[in-house]
């Protein structure tokens, strides 16, 4: 991947590490990698990765205290590559956005390391990147590109990239109006947890809008490289409920999944990247 080539995103936040621990509380966040590293340690799965932060609506959580943040190190290349994905996204979801008649809310990412504190609580670095909500910021440990080549040998720039996009599809979610019509719906008691649950409904089309900016920078930027979009789309598969379930405790139970089986979450990247219309992402409607 030819990543060199991306707008760099100024948007870029260093929280530093010893952000408090895992104090949860606040509000909601969604990541691709907390049910990844929580089999790694072989933790019982979580039924509802949006209890993870806490239990508020996720749009109505209050800003908690945290602590100073700076503009990231420039002259790292990880950062610089975090930079430069974001800048994409950033570009990618303006031009969809303005198409409709609306303008992108540009997101923070903000680095850090062990643990962090954010507007839906304190957070450790086992949940994974994740985004939230209540500060419209997508959260983010390097150190979990490294855990992705340990557990899984997958180390492609695109690789990489697809986790980034994935976070800033909930933030799209959450423009739209996603996460409010989710939380009406468990209100009203529809399931999170579950094959067919909100939760899997919702990741699911994440993944969807995370090829659908792949679709639209590879038309602006050419810069994917043959083997690019098989890297995205092991990783895809190396994170599905069923696989990591069956590595960590040798069965799969599809009523407690929360993100997807593998051939669901490639089968929703591939329907994203193919069309590249972010109107074939509905996965909250019929079977999936």
């Amino acid at each position: 991947m030819l990543w060199q080539k991306g707008r760099r995103s100024d948007n870029v936040e260093d929280a530093g590490g010893g952000g408090g621990g895992p104090s949860f509380g606040g509000g909601r966040g969604l990541g691709i990698g907390g049910i990844i590293i929580l089999a790694i340690l072989g933790a019982v799965f979580y039924k509802d990765p949006t209890a993870l932060l806490g239990q508020g609506d996720p749009g109505n959580a209050a800003p908690s205290q945290s602590q100073p943040r700076q503009a990231a190190d420039a002259n790292d290349p990880q950062v610089d590559f975090v930079r430069a994905i974001l800048g994409e996204t950033e570009d990618t979801w303006g031009e969809i956005f303005a198409a409709n008649g609306q303008r992108y809310e540009q997101p923070k990412l903000v680095l850090f390391h062990g643990a962090v504190r954010t507007a839906c609580g304190s957070a450790s670095s086992a949940v994974g990147p994740f985004y939230c909500p209540g500060d419209h910021k997508v959260y983010l440990d390097l150190d979990f590109f490294q855990e992705m080549q340990r557990r899984f040998h997958e180390s492609g720039d695109f690789a990489r990239a697809y986790v980034i996009a994935h976070e800033v599809g909930h933030h799209v979610q959450n423009l739209v109006g996603i996460f409010d019509k989710a939380a009406e719906a468990r209100r009203r008691g529809a399931s999170m947890e579950g094959a067919t649950g909100l939760s899997v409904r919702q990741e699911l089309q994440a993944d969807c809008f995370a090829g659908v900016w792949a679709n639209h920078s590879q038309q602006r930027q050419h810069w994917l490289q043959p083997g690019d979009i098989e890297s995205a789309l092991n990783a895809a598969t190396a994170i599905g409920d069923d696989t990591l379930q069956e590595q960590a405790q040798g069965r799969v139970v599809p009523d407690s999944f929360t993100h997807g089986t593998s051939a669901q979450r490639v089968h929703w990247f591939k329907t994203g990247f193919e069309g590249g219309d972010i109107g074939k992402c509905n996965t909250f409607s019929g079977s999936i």
